[in-house]
């Protein structure tokens, strides 16, 4: 009996965003291909879909080991015989003031969030060329189009992907492949939680940046547990991009940042940025409530997480 059901690839399926997207598909008629990083992800990967009754096809991979890469692409072509789309969700945050960044750090965030996300791609764009259809999904961030201190590292791979996907748009549009950005605002997942990744630098107390680090994350935690749209409402949109005859280039996800970008086009550029920087700058160097160190706003997001978000914030998870 031939499996007419459309099949997906998406990285980053064993936490957060991939994984919810992940299960989101496989309820509705999508035969997916799930990565996971590691045996404990992909156990919890398999465990989701058991409870949600769903199937997912769990493989482990590494998206910074080529080998991996075109393991997972020849298991899936072998099985289905084609990839009608990609989602990339694999990806690690960075988070520290430029100068306590190290370059080991900033190469290691940039192998898994630009160039996996390069090399992935073009492992299954000879089998979307020779069907001379598909979509990849890349996701980029609010980062990827505005920069904010404290996320050098991070926003610049951002903002390197949001352009692959702009040039990447208009090459493939030639064969039939839509390629897509996809830029979630704040959201609270254990990319902020558990797996928040701080540069090392960032979190001695010598670091001359150390105090306005400290502010600054307290900032993005009070954000955080304010935000309204949830994991699922990304994989939602996901599952709009894959269905949708005509899917656009950008999909902003967050009423904050699709309002700060509306303001952007509105103010002229300069004006903008000036009061922008005005108000982050004294944000994070007068505080009202000074933070007393990371330890504490570990303590304070999970708290506030906790009241705000309830079962919804524990049981979704992230890239």
């Amino acid at each position: 009996m031939t499996d007419d059901r459309p099949v997906v690839l998406i990285t980053g399926a064993g936490s957060g965003l991939g994984m919810e997207s992940a299960l989101f598909l496989a309820a509705r008629n999508f035969r997916v291909y799930g990565t996971a990083f590691s045996e404990a992800e992909l156990k919890d990967l398999e465990q989701q879909a058991a409870h949600r009754n769903v199937a997912v096809s769990a493989l482990r991979m590494d998206i910074t080991r080529r080998a991996d890469i075109d393991r997972t692409v020849d298991t899936v072509i072998r099985e289905t015989g084609r990839i009608d789309g990609v989602v990339h969700f694999a990806g690690m945050g960075l988070r520290g003031f430029f100068e306590d960044l190290s370059m080991q750090e900033i190469r290691q965030l940039y192998d898994v969030n630009v160039f996996g996300i390069m090399e992935l791609t073009q492992a299954v764009l000879p089998h979307m060329r020779a069907r001379r259809s598909g979509r990849i999904i890349i996701t980029a961030s609010a980062a990827g189009r505005m920069g904010e201190m404290s996320i050098a590292g991070y926003s610049s791979g951002k903002f390197a992907v949001v352009g692959l996907g702009e040039c990447l748009r208009q090459e493939m549009a030639i064969l039939g492949i839509h390629v897509s950005v996809l830029e979630p605002g704040l959201i609270y997942t254990p990319h902020f939680g558990i797996n928040r990744n701080r540069a090392r630098r960032s979190q001695d107390p010598s670091s001359p940046y150390y105090f306005w680090f400290c502010q600054h994350e307290a900032l993005v935690d009070g954000l955080l547990a304010h935000n309204k749209f949830t994991a699922q409402d990304i994989a939602g949109v996901v599952y709009k991009i894959l269905t949708t005859r005509k899917p656009r280039l950008h999909y902003m996800i967050g009423f904050k940042l699709k309002l700060l970008l509306a303001l952007r086009n509105i103010i002229p550029f300069e004006i903008y940025e000036r009061i922008h920087e005005k108000i982050v700058v004294r944000m994070v160097t007068k505080p009202r409530h000074p933070a007393t160190g990371l330890s504490g706003l570990d303590a304070g997001i999970t708290g506030r997480v906790k009241s705000h978000h309830a079962e919804e914030a524990l049981s979704k998870v992230h890239d």
